[in-house]
């Protein structure tokens, strides 16, 4: 997700000064494909930068580069915004180590692929302070389909709510629809008849356009991994456990996504989850 920012960035004229990943051959070539420095530190990157984009993968990571990596060094007047799906508490925390500094953050939580990604078709929701985003608007625009794609939800916290709730449904949907077409597929129905019914029912949904056919043919090349899934139900049912709420669907599918893990399919596309519910599958899963 981070190269292609990049690259989308780059497009629109922006200066990427420097690019920073733990994986240092991929910055190295990221770098020279677009005219870049690869930073050895996390240090480096904020001092030759105005605007830090980051994308890691879970709290403790967030909570590593900000909280003793570097990143805030010499981090006075400088803006970060952080793109990563993480409890809606650490990107709190975030803000308040950025303020500290004399810095300023934003999450701007994503949802949408790599493609997406590199078209600068991403849908973008942004927590933090009012005019924070407003002097990260016109960046954040290039991102989101000149804003096309951009929303404002609220203070630091609040975006990254709505997109664990965003993808708490996206899991459950995910994983009804390997259900579905799994025991279709058992009761020896035409899937693509199946479908294609679905589409025109109250079955209809997303995941079908995006998964169903990739449930179908085993192919889980990973746009979205099953892991990041099992991750990001796991921020859902945590904020419904601090309200006081039950929520089985949610749980069951988080449940489905752990054995997932368990089983060694974590790094699979969500799509993978079929492999739980088609008849003959399991270990056999396919990497497309």
């Amino acid at each position: 997700m981070g190269a292609n920012m990049a690259r989308r960035l780059k497009e629109c004229g922006y200066t990427v000064g420097v690019v920073y990943d733990v994986n240092a051959a991929a910055a190295q070539t990221l770098a020279q494909e677009i005219g870049s420095v690869a930073a050895d530190q996390l240090k480096v990157v904020t001092a030759l930068s105005d605007v830090i984009i980051t994308v890691v993968t879970d709290d403790q990571a967030m909570k590593k580069i900000y909280g003793g990596g570097g990143l805030l060094s010499r981090a006075k007047g400088k803006l970060f915004i952080n793109c990563a799906t993480i409890s809606p508490a650490v990107h709190v925390w975030v803000e308040q180590k950025c303020e500290a500094k004399g810095a300023s953050s934003l999450e701007a939580c994503m949802a949408s692929s790599i493609n997406q990604a590199r078209q600068g078709t991403l849908y973008l929701m942004i927590g933090g302070k009012a005019e924070v985003f407003e002097r990260a608007k016109p960046l954040l625009e290039k991102l989101s389909d000149e804003g096309k794609l951009l929303r404002y939800i609220g203070t630091a916290g609040k975006a990254a709510q709505v997109k664990a709730l965003v993808n708490m449904v996206m899991n459950i949907n995910t994983a009804g629809l390997a259900e579905g077409l799994g025991l279709g597929a058992a009761l020896g129905l035409d899937l693509a008849t199946l479908r294609e019914v679905f589409s025109q029912t109250g079955a209809n949904s997303r995941v079908l356009v995006t998964d169903g056919e990739d449930m179908q043919n085993r192919d889980h090349s990973c746009f979205f991994s099953a892991a990041h899934a099992a991750k990001d139900s796991g921020i859902a049912l945590k904020l419904s456990k601090e309200q006081g709420l039950n929520l089985p669907l949610a749980t069951a599918a988080k449940k489905q996504y752990d054995r997932m893990v368990k089983e060694g399919f974590g790094e699979l596309d969500k799509s993978g989850i079929a492999e739980l519910t088609f008849k003959g599958r399991g270990k056999a899963a396919s990497n497309g």
